[in-house]
């Protein structure tokens, strides 16, 4: 009598030997025919965008940033948002001798709003940045 042929190894407790490779073709076809049959989005949002916003402050061929212990950035003296501050940083480096930037934060302003307003200059094409209040730091390190 023919021994029958078992799908275990040697060991009657080990794990079957199956071979899976069907499983994921039959796999990755379903998945091919579900994106080939997603209808394509025909429906659309009408946004209403705002215009061009006038900016506050001059571009001048050397801008002061300042960062206070309240959040507040401010541009020359008058105080700004950072989309105010990435449109003002466009200006100042779409010249065709591009304007310098001083940024000076506070010595006790929040690490997270230097961070964020450091974004908003480099993202708009600030290159020329300067740190001119650099030895306010000094005591804190």
């Amino acid at each position: 009598m023919r021994k029958r042929r078992s799908i275990f190894r040697n060991d009657p407790n080990a794990d079957p030997v199956i071979n899976t490779t069907p499983l994921i073709d039959v796999m990755l076809v379903m998945l091919v025919m579900f994106i080939i049959t997603i209808p394509r989005p025909t429906h659309m949002v009408d946004i209403t965008l705002p215009g061009d916003v006038e900016v506050p402050g001059p571009v001048r061929d050397k801008n002061r940033i300042t960062i206070d212990t309240a959040d507040t950035i401010r541009w020359n003296g008058d105080a700004v948002d950072l989309a105010q501050l990435g449109k003002l940083v466009k200006l100042a480096s779409d010249r065709p001798d591009p304007a310098t930037l001083l940024l000076e934060p506070d010595a006790r302003a929040r690490y997270l709003r230097v961070d964020e307003a450091i974004g908003a200059i480099r993202r708009n094409g600030g290159t020329a940045i300067g740190f001119p209040g650099i030895h306010q730091y000094g005591g804190l390190i």
